[in-house]
This record gives structure tokens, C-alpha cells and sequence, in this order.
């Protein structure tokens, strides 16, 4: 009879109900363990499943990989599985992607209303008790720049354009007649100037660490705002700061952040026009069991030899489009 094969299933503080693993479980030996156990869980496992999102934990433990084959990330970010060590390895890497595409872009699309119409300022004035009349933006014909042309991209570019919005992004290769974005260029501080609203949901790489620095929110109009969905490291936090202070940005909306979480005394929490969620955008109320069924379902391409679905290209560091 064939070994079953070995999945470690590497979690953060509290193991997820199982339940949506049960057919896995049926067929493999499954692992639970924390960051302190990966080590020693890794042994011997053909499969590692990441949903310790926040995890630093595996360089340090990947010398116990002796027989991995398989390593799937419960997220759909994928650069703490990004080491050298790991991208040099005949391990294969996939992530989640597509759970989380439709709630970011609804979170966008939220943060963007929320500008425009002033909604912070006006549930403050409400507390306040202040009836205090002011006029409000449209967004219909505002244009945005979606900076990352993956699926997360294009399910913001959809949701925008349907609202009347003027779309276009930045990704790695140059294009016109895009269905989503329409028109796709590589050159972002050029096109920085020419939006309302910047979108950043890039994938964390050498190449776009640091991408917003100081001379790209100088590039921007003064009036637009920056919404990032990304990776905190996306951007140079003190210039984001200085920006916001100096008035050469309207406004931020974060849902990531360098550091994270941020320290209480971090100047952005009280900087005007600054809104911060903590790495909530995309957790809509069912996403952990729509991750398990996820790993599930690639599960049942493994076994069958099948080809598996979002295979990252460890080069690229994500998912080729």
C-alpha cells in the first residue's frame, strides 16, 4: 500500500476549524503545528501549507525540508517564501489566488468614496454635533492608476471603470486595449502625474521594494491620494510621511504597513487625511474556509497529477498573468 503523503500545515495563534480539509485528511497525514514546531514538522512532509501569513520563520527552518515537493501559500503574497534557499529548490510554490480579488476592490472602492465625500470629516463633525454644509467630489471621470496588474489589479480596475472612473496601470510589459486597465505602462513616475488616485497592489520583489520613495509622491498631483493594498514595503514610509506633512499628497488610505503592525507612537496614525486598517482589506467574513477549500481543490490536482493551479514563478516572485 502507498505512503500517504505528509502535509505540515503551519498556522499562526489559533488553528483554523479544519473542517474544509476534511477530504484531504482522508488521504494524507496532516501536521498542525506553530512557528516553534515547523522544524521539526517539516521532516519528512511532501507538502507545506502556509497560513501563518505574518510568518518570518521559514529560512530558518527550511534545512528540515528533506523530502518538501510541494509548498502553497494560504495568501496570495508570496515573498516570505521568497529566500534564496527556497527560489533555488525544485520545490514548487503556488498561492491562493482569487479569494481575495472582489473584497480589496471593494475596499478600494470605499476608501475612494470615502475621500471624495468626506466621510471621515463628516462623522467627526457628527460627533462633534456640527451641522456644517459642504459640497463633495464626484469620481466618476476621476482617473486612477492601479500600480500591479494582477488579478487583485484587475478586480479593481473593473469595479473603478463601472463607476465611471478613468483606469490605467503600471505593470511589466507595455500594452493599449487592455480589457481591465486599458492602457498599461512601465514607466511610473511618468504616469504618477496624471492620476487622482494611486493604487498600489504590487507584489512584494527587489524590484518593487521602495517603488513609492520620495520623488514618486513628489511626482503626484497635489491633490491626489494613495491607497495600498499591497505591501507595506512598497513604499519608503518616512517619505510617505513627509508628503503628508508638507501637503505634497492629499491623502493616504493604508491597509498595509512598514512596520506592521504599526507602533502606537508612529506619526500616521495622526496625520490628516491619513486612514490606517490593520491587513483587513481583503478578510471578508468567510475567507479562512475559502482558503482550506482553495488548498483542497489543488490538493486534488496533486494527487491526480494534474497540473497545479497559481504556480509562482520564483524568479518573478508571483503568478505570471
Amino acid at each position: 500500500m502507498e505512503k500517504a503523503p505528509v502535509i505540515t500545515v503551519l498556522h499562526g495563534d489559533h488553528p483554523p476549524d479544519a473542517g474544509a480539509l476534511s477530504r484531504v485528511a482522508e488521504r494524507a497525514e496532516l501536521r498542525w503545528t506553530g512557528a516553534a514546531g515547523l522544524q521539526a514538522a517539516l521532516r519528512g512532509a511532501d507538502v507545506l501549507f502556509v497560513l501563518d501569513f505574518a510568518t518570518d520563520v521559514l529560512p530558518a527552518a527550511w534545512q528540515a525540508a528533506d523530502a518538501l515537493r510541494w509548498l502553497h501559500m494560504g495568501s496570495t503574497g508570496v515573498d516570505a517564501a521568497m529566500f534564496p534557499a527556497l527560489v533555488a529548490s525544485d520545490v514548487v510554490v503556488t498561492n491562493t489566488r482569487g479569494v481575495f480579488d472582489a473584497a480589496i476592490a471593494e475596499y478600494v472602492l470605499g476608501q475612494i468614496l470615502g475621500f471624495a465625500k468626506d466621510l471621515g470629516g463628516a462623522l467627526l463633525r457628527q460627533h462633534r454635533r456640527e451641522w456644517e454644509h459642504r459640497e463633495n467630489e464626484r469620481i466618476a471621470g476621476a482617473s486612477v492608476l492601479i500600480v500591479g496588474t494582477g488579478g487583485i489589479g484587475r478586480a479593481i480596475a473593473r469595479l473603478l471603470r463601472a463607476v465611471g472612473m478613468r483606469v490605467s496601470a503600471i505593470g511589466r510589459r507595455e500594452r493599449t486595449g487592455d480589457p481591465d486597465f486599458g492602457t498599461v505602462g512601465t514607466d511610473l513616475h511618468a504616469e504618477l502625474p496624471n492620476a487622482d488616485y494611486v493604487v498600489a497592489v504590487a507584489p512584494l520583489t527587489e524590484r518593487t521594494r521602495h517603488m513609492f520613495d520620495a520623488a514618486a509622491f513628489a511626482a503626484m498631483k497635489p491633490h491626489a491620494r494613495f491607497v495600498n493594498v499591497g505591501r507595506g514595503e512598497l513604499v519608503v514610509t518616512a517619505a510617505l510621511v513627509d508628503a503628508i506633512r508638507t501637503g505634497v499628497l492629499a491623502g493616504a488610505a493604508l491597509d498595509v504597513v512598514d512596520p506592521e503592525p504599526l507602533p502606537r507612537e508612529h506619526p500616521l496614525w495622526t496625520l490628516p487625511g491619513v486612514r490606517i486598517t490593520p491587513h483587513n482589506s481583503g478578510d471578508w467574513i468567510g475567507w479562512s474556509g475559502a482558503i482550506l477549500s482553495a488548498f483542497a481543490d489543488n490538493f486534488d490536482n496533486w494527487v491526480a497529477g494534474r497540473p497545479l493551479d497559481n504556480v509562482v514563478d520564483k524568479e518573478l516572485g508571483y503568478v505570471p498573468g
